[in-house]
């Protein structure tokens, strides 16, 4: 055989190794917390992902490639999320990542994605201080950062409780968590640091709580684990004669033991907000104590958002249906938040017909309001830091055992908030 013929034999060999390769699976990891403090959430999410994932399968997959999901258990912990992303990328050779639950993991897992030259999609991780390092092709799929989140209960009092009749005095209290101490941060007011060198990234003063003319007279944290002493807190949030009670807590879970707290004391609030609960643990875990309570969302079964999946329409009335099918209980906003991960990372994909993550966040940079990326959370566009721009947070209110969304109410249609909630 000739010098020629050879070459040409050896170019035709690598051509064929090329289309195999991408003839294959397109492989995506996710580091999830299975076990642990944030398991109940992290299980919900390897749901979304999963159902999600099948079903662009079932279509016929992206770019006529089908996708396979890589899940780890990071145990809740840090160090293992790091180390699994690492493994991820250098030993798996994923070709796309999703992000894990909770800020408290996302912060050092969104520096190795940076480093990596990752997109980065994240769930669930609303701590200011993620998104001012500077990463690029950092993506937040939730409505806004943590500390933002009080807004929205800033303008449902200013717009649906009477003004003669509104709260002037709030308890706050707050797990000692990334997420629980952002919320906190906004609402009474303080700044935001970079934990690396104690710049200042944001000064949240006066606070929306000062700002709608409601004074805080008790605050206090409880430690971020093993903390057991809800009836005394109750107690002294019950003492402090607090119309407003203010809830942060890192999981649905720890929203149920306040709320049965609270119902035991018999405090009587005006007005309850929460952080979390809107799951159906807590609904199951609380009973008719968490009538009146109201808890922000990103996702609401009723809202008419228009999605797409696999360049077909795809709403929340499908992925109720095919989660119900799938894992036969009705979905929650864990799982639908991942689920919208997702879909964002399908659509870059088939938009720019590769797997290459330099492009594919490029193209989720230059999404706009009026050329989004469509989920079942709705749309989404990203500012520099990777926040979504002009997307509030969804009000919900538990009334008779029914999660109802109860604000914006120029959106679309509401539910009528009950109010003053009285006793437990």
């Amino acid at each position: 055989m000739t010098r020629i013929a050879l070459l040409a034999a050896a170019a035709a060999v690598a051509m064929t190794a090329g289309a195999v390769a991408q003839e294959g699976p397109i492989k995506i990891g996710a580091s999830l917390p299975l076990t642990g403090n944030f398991s109940i959430a992290g299980q919900k999410h390897r749901q979304g992902y999963q159902l999600c994932i099948d079903l662009i399968n079932e279509k016929g997959g992206i770019n006529a490639r089908q996708v396979e999901l890589i899940v780890s258990d990071n145990r809740s912990d840090p160090a293992t999320a790091i180390n699994q992303y690492e493994r991820f990328i250098n030993v798996d050779d994923v070709d796309a990542v999703y992000g894990t639950f909770s800020s408290r993991l996302t912060f050092p897992v969104a520096s190795i994605l940076a480093k990596n030259n990752m997109v980065h999609p994240v769930p669930a991780g609303g701590a200011l201080r993620i998104y001012t390092q500077g990463h690029k092709n950092i993506f937040y799929f939730q409505p806004n950062a943590a500390e933002y989140a009080g807004a929205s209960l800033k303008e449902v009092i200013e717009t649906l409780v009477p003004a003669d009749n509104r709260p002037t005095t709030a308890a706050v209290v707050a797990a000692d968590d990334f997420f629980a101490n952002a919320i906190e941060a906004g609402l009474l007011g303080t700044t935001v640091t970079d934990p690396a060198d104690g710049s200042v990234v944001a000064d949240l003063s006066p606070g929306y709580l000062e700002q709608v003319g409601i004074e805080v007279v008790f605050n206090e944290k409880w430690p971020e684990e093993g903390f057991n002493d809800w009836l005394n807190l109750a107690n002294s949030i019950k003492q402090s004669g607090a119309e407003l009670i203010v809830g942060l807590t890192a999981s649905a879970e720890e929203a149920v033991q306040l709320t049965r707290a609270l119902k035991t004391v018999r405090a009587t609030p005006k007005l309850v907000y929460l952080s979390q609960g809107t799951q159906a643990e807590f609904a199951e875990g609380t009973g008719s104590s968490a009538d009146g309570i109201l808890v922000h969302s990103s996702w609401h079964i009723d809202a008419p958002f228009q999605s797409v999946l696999v360049g077909e329409p795809f709403g929340n009335p499908e992925f109720a249906v095919a989660f119900k099918e799938a894992y036969g209980e009705v979905p929650d906003e864990d799982s639908a938040i991942p689920f919208a991960v997702c879909q964002a990372i399908e659509q870059a994909m088939t938009a720019t017909g590769t797997t290459d993550n330099a492009k594919l966040g490029e193209w989720l940079s230059a999404r706009t309001n009026d050329d989004p990326v469509r989920t079942i959370l709705g749309r989404f566009a990203w500012d520099e830091r990777g926040l979504p721009v002009d997307k509030p947070h969804l009000m919900t209110q538990w009334n008779d055992g029914e999660l109802q969304f109860v604000f914006p109410t120029d959106e679309f249609k509401t539910s009528e908030m009950s109010y003053p909630k009285g006793g437990f």
